[in-house]
């Protein structure tokens, strides 16, 4: 759907009177998404509401009824990922040794994992790990056991698989802390193939990850599971909390490793969105066309959280950018994770 059949739905269903009204129009054209993608036909929802009912009189759909949404549609999805990633390294499904599957976005087991299991033909002895509700970073969470499992085992071939419907948890009542989250999410998927063996690599090496938990923002970003979806705050002073934190950490973390700021040739930003991309940027003191991908993914596909910095990556990739790539985003906590690649 465009941002504007977006905003369009938003305030039939949400906004009592013009003042909502205008306050969401410069929330939608601000969040810098121009179209995204949604698991179910966005106009479906217009049908979990009473047609009759006054705007912001409903709660939607129960998170029960979302989560039976999310087991029906999340687990294809993950499929088609994991296809494409399996096609591009080269790798027939038998050959994977681990599994590992990241979403913050619904809970159902057997799930994802066990249902890549039955399509793909993996072997029953293929070692599981899911990192579950980490938010927006999940991928880099992901990489950072991927990482784990073929240092413990470097014959490993390791298949990660991001999936999220954050459509699912849209907010149909008036709530400004909660807004902005359905005018910047989206529904996506990504995969990628990870091999223990440092003398096969494919396209680039996973050098290291790092956290950071910033002070005093444990309010920052928030994600919790309501009884109408799962419920997401984020706080107006993010940006200024990355601001004053991240370039200390980085520059400090990237010293210990022999690089430094300069030395990074590509940035893998999470685009949490463009006063997010905006705070990076300063903090750093980067050019604006060094998160020109991220505002790129931004735009067409809306914040995914966790498979949406595969997608920066993966424009990276495919465009032979030259590295080293630095990935980065920013979670509940308020938590900053960091990749590194070379």
């Amino acid at each position: 759907m465009t941002q504007q059949q977006a905003l369009e739905m938003s305030t039939d269903l949400i906004c009592r009177d013009e003042r909502e009204s205008r306050l969401l129009r410069a929330m939608y054209r601000k969040s810098k998404v121009e179209q995204r993608r949604t698991c179910v036909l966005y106009t479906i929802a217009y049908e979990w509401i009473d047609r009759e009912a006054p705007p912001s009189s409903s709660a939607g759909p129960t998170t029960q009824e979302r989560m039976e949404l999310y087991a029906q549609h999340a687990r294809p999805l993950a499929m088609e990922a994991a296809q494409r990633a399996l096609a591009d390294a080269g790798t027939e499904p038998s050959e994977i040794t681990h599994l590992v599957t990241i979403s913050c976005t619904g809970f159902d087991a057997p799930g994802v994992d066990i249902h890549l299991f039955d399509q793909l033909g993996l072997t029953p002895d293929v070692q599981r790990l899911n990192i579950g509700f980490m938010g927006c970073h999940g991928a880099i969470n992901g990489l950072r056991a991927a990482q784990g499992l073929a240092a413990a085992d470097p014959a490993a071939k390791i298949l990660l698989v991001a999936v999220e419907l954050c459509s699912l948890h849209f907010k149909f009542q008036w709530d400004p802390k909660r807004m902005m989250g359905n005018a910047l999410f989206a529904d996506g998927a990504a995969a990628i193939v990870l091999e223990g063996d440092p003398t096969d690599q494919k396209i680039c090496s996973l050098a290291d990850t790092a956290s950071y938990l910033i002070d005093d923002s444990r309010e920052a970003i928030t994600w919790e599971v309501g009884d109408f979806g799962f419920d997401m705050s984020l706080d107006s002073a993010v940006p200024q909390l990355i601001s004053q934190h991240l370039r200390t950490w980085l520059e400090k973390w990237l010293t210990d490793r022999g690089h430094n700021l300069d030395a990074i040739q590509s940035w893998v930003v999470h685009p949490g969105g463009p006063k997010i991309l905006d705070a990076v940027e300063e903090a750093l003191g980067l050019d604006k066309d060094d998160l020109s991908t991220s505002r790129s993914v931004l735009a067409e596909h809306g914040n995914m959280s966790s498979p949406t910095i595969l997608f920066v990556l993966k424009q990276f990739l495919e465009q032979q950018s030259k590295g080293p790539y630095l990935a980065l985003g920013f979670g509940p906590g308020l938590m900053a994770e960091m990749a590194l690649f070379e």
